[in-house]
């Protein structure tokens, strides 16, 4: 058989695979490396040649080259610069400082190669869809996701579910757990993490907000506790302003935060407004007309729900803060949600309403048969959990919302708490239990955590749950990391 390899008898003649152009000098003995038009070594200076390697063609032919040989040895015709192997004397001819030079383009080709390769493989949905399946197929969970969308980021969401699996689906054996009860002597009603998780902000039915550095969380296990360091080492600090005694006069009901603005709502009707980058420095106090039950931060406004059926649009840099006073339900609004377009309200009246900031006016009131206690966004979807210990998807369509589906996770009390991500769910109720779930349909339970006392709100950011507990104590979980 002949060999594909054989001399060309024409050294002028033109690759037309790669469009370059292999000469030999009459003069000099050394040949020159045939390169194409962007300037890569190409390895296929025949048409029998296994591997085209180009940067205007990313893929190969046939199967990857042989090994590269040791330096000190001849390397393979095949792998030679173009016109090298058209002579026993021209292939021998090549140094060692050539070799390496070859051998050295050669591998930058390759890892170019498998970089494109990665690259591809990374970017393709439908791998990472199947990978998603496999893995929630041993838990037994729903159709994932809720419902697929074209910008649907699988990358994202396989990665976020694995993680969740191998954190919760052993009985939470992936988490460790901390109660951190020295911060407050009454009913936590509302927690916050913040700076990725390494900070805790709670309200209480004490008149309080406390901040937790959670940083050296565990370290104090076994130690004596010095001032301000709460259980397993955590630092506590408490926000009072212009109060000797409290943060707030009345209970601490509700918590929001925008960057290093946080802010409270209270009973007392007032919202409290702190300078996390200044150590919780006082900033701003806006007095409302009765209770604060909910609060959303936007970055240029601070939105309330009230007692008294109002949900309230303040600016809290003006003398006058209040913008905007909505009557958009006929009970107490017990809990919103608000973006730059819309503000999405829920009332112990069993109505959600949807006020588009943008036009002024009320878009969408929908009648419910329960009413709501607590709302998630996860764009295109709101979750929403109930007084019957439901939890609720909705659908954005059109600039309003679309009942998609109402699921019994487990609970039978207030659903006082839902947090939702791409690959996570988390729920908690006043039935003392807080629940772990894929969020597929319908959701698929991990994990259900027992408490002595009910679960009043949740927090998850950072690889941190934080949950407000009935007993005076902020419960954390932090995610082990994977080996």
């Amino acid at each position: 058989m002949a060999d594909q390899h054989e001399p060309d008898p024409d050294p002028d003649r033109s690759d037309a695979r790669c469009g370059a152009t292999s000469r030999q000098s009459e003069t000099d003995p050394s040949p020159e490396q045939q390169t194409c038009r962007c300037g890569e070594l190409s390895l296929c200076p025949g048409p029998g040649d296994p591997l085209l390697l180009c940067a205007q063609r990313p893929l190969w032919r046939g199967q990857l080259p042989a090994p590269l040989p040791a330096l000190g040895g001849a390397a393979p015709r095949h792998l030679l610069p173009a016109g090298s192997h058209r002579g026993g004397r021209a292939a021998s001819g090549v140094s060692l400082t050539n070799q390496r030079s070859i051998n050295q383009s050669i591998n930058q080709s390759i890892r170019r190669l498998v970089c494109r390769l990665l690259r591809a493989l990374a970017s393709d949905r439908l791998t990472w869809k199947v990978r998603a399946q496999r893995r929630l197929h041993p838990a037994g969970g729903g159709t994932f996701p809720l419902l697929e969308t074209p910008d649907f980021d699988w990358p994202a969401a396989c990665l976020e579910l694995e993680e969740h699996l191998s954190h919760w689906s052993d009985e939470g054996g992936g988490a460790e757990r901390f109660s951190l009860t020295e911060g407050h002597f009454a009913s936590v009603e509302s927690v916050l993490l913040l700076n990725g998780g390494t900070v805790c902000a709670s309200g209480s039915r004490d008149r309080n907000v406390v901040l937790w550095d959670l940083r050296r969380l565990g370290e104090g296990a076994g130690e004596a506790e010095g001032e301000g360091e709460g259980e397993g080492g955590a630092q506590v600090s408490t926000l009072l302003g212009n109060q000797r005694y409290s943060t707030h006069r009345g209970w601490v009901w509700c918590l929001a935060a925008r960057g290093s603005l946080l802010c409270s709502g209270s009973f007392d009707s007032t919202i409290k407004t702190w300078d996390l980058g200044a150590c919780g420095a006082p900033l701003s106090e806006i007095r409302g007309r009765d209770a604060v039950l909910c609060l959303s931060c936007l970055s240029d406004v601070v939105v309330a729900g009230s007692f008294d059926k109002r949900v309230s649009v303040y600016d809290p840099r003006c003398a006058e803060p209040l913008l905007q006073s909505l009557e958009l339900h006929a009970r107490a609004v017990l809990t919103l949600s608000a973006d730059e377009r819309h503000i999405v309200s829920g009332s112990e009246d069993r109505s959600l309403a949807v006020f588009d900031r943008r036009a002024g006016k009320l878009l969408q009131r929908m009648q419910l048969s329960s009413y709501l206690l607590s709302l998630c966004p996860q764009p295109p979807f709101l979750w929403a959990g109930d007084n019957q210990g439901e939890l609720h998807a909705l659908r954005w369509q059109d600039g309003l919302l679309s009942p998609l589906g109402r699921f019994d996770v487990g609970h039978r009390a207030l659903l006082t708490g839902v947090q939702v991500s791409l690959g996570t769910l988390y729920t908690c109720a006043t039935d003392k239990t807080l629940k772990v779930h894929v969020p597929s349909d319908p959701p698929k339970t991990l994990c259900t955590v027992q408490h002595q006392e009910v679960f009043n709100g949740i927090s998850v950011e950072g690889g941190v749950l934080a949950a407000a507990s009935g007993d005076m104590s902020v419960e954390i979980w932090k995610m082990k990391k994977s080996p």
